[in-house]
């Protein structure tokens, strides 16, 4: 699904030769570094970084990384990347189960103000607590926030800034391609959304890669209105690959009120139980039978 080569042709064609103090002129028809000139600033052969970029070269030291992070002018969340996809043929991660302890559905149930929820890395939605789901008008086991924004809501729906919610999506399954790229569910949503939006196909080729900690979001509700919200992700611990995301509004902010007012519309309709998986409130009622349940 992601692989070292591709990455580091991306991450060349984006350097501008003058900030690495390479002189450039009009006759000059490469976008971004040269192969040669990469190699000759990381200190390593031309032949070596040739084999790189076509995939005949795998495993280069960490002297090696460090050096072509340096040159490529990499980021914290691209070194981390590259560093991942350099080790990927020594060591595999597998991916993570995504079932979602009992203890942590009771802290979901108790963010009652802010629309909250449990995802794994596929950005599969694992959970949701009430106001979640009056957001985004359906339950939310089954959501998946990648299909939902390319396949199902795309520019005209739910998300008010849809073009920067989509470079967040493919930057977070660009970082999980490389944690775990031998998830075949992973791959197999990658497949969905490259096959059904171009526009996924446009930003996948990029291989940009994103860390999605905190930040804006904005959505625009068919009953509410638009809604302001900062997003905070919490990633959970065991390395699970789950985080807990909650959207929150600004104390006395027209999103502040959005949120209420959708809370007590959703009372009116009679929508007092959060939308959590079924599948995972079972796993409540294992952890606390009622009184008088056989145990097995």
């Amino acid at each position: 699904m992601d692989d070292l080569a591709g990455f580091l042709r991306t991450r060349r064609s984006r350097v501008d030769p003058a900030a690495v103090g390479i002189p450039t002129d009009s006759r000059r028809r490469v976008e971004g570094l040269r192969r040669e000139e990469v190699a000759h600033l990381s200190g390593v052969s031309v032949d070596y970084y040739v084999r790189l970029e076509q995939g005949r070269a795998t495993q280069p030291s960490e002297q090696v990384v460090d050096a072509l992070a340096r040159v490529l002018g990499l980021d914290e969340t691209e070194r981390g990347h590259l560093y991942r996809l350099a080790r990927q043929r020594r060591r595999r991660a597998k991916a993570p189960g995504g079932r979602v302890r009992p203890e942590l559905l009771r802290v979901l149930d108790l963010i009652a103000d802010a629309p909250a929820l449990i995802m794994d890395h596929r950005l599969d939605v694992l959970a949701g607590n009430r106001l979640a789901g009056l957001l985004f008008g359906r339950p939310m086991p089954g959501l998946n926030t990648a299909r939902h924004i390319f396949l199902e809501e795309a520019e005209r729906g739910l998300y008010a800034d849809w073009e920067n919610c989509t470079l967040d999506v493919v930057g977070h399954l660009r970082l999980a391609a490389g944690k775990y790229p031998e998830d075949p569910r992973l791959a197999s949503l990658i497949g969905e959304l490259a096959m059904g939006s171009e526009r996924f196909r446009r930003l996948w080729a990029r291989a940009d890669v994103r860390a999605r900690t905190h930040g804006r979001k904005a959505y625009r509700h068919p009953l509410v209105g638009l809604l302001e919200l900062h997003q905070e992700n919490f990633a959970l611990p065991d390395e699970s690959g789950m985080e807990l995301l909650v959207l929150s509004a600004a104390p006395g902010s027209p999103a502040e009120d959005g949120l209420r007012l959708l809370a007590g519309l959703g009372a009116d309709r009679g929508d007092t139980h959060p939308a959590v998986n079924a599948q995972v409130r079972e796993q409540l009622n294992d952890a606390n039978p009622p009184p008088g349940t056989p145990q097995h």
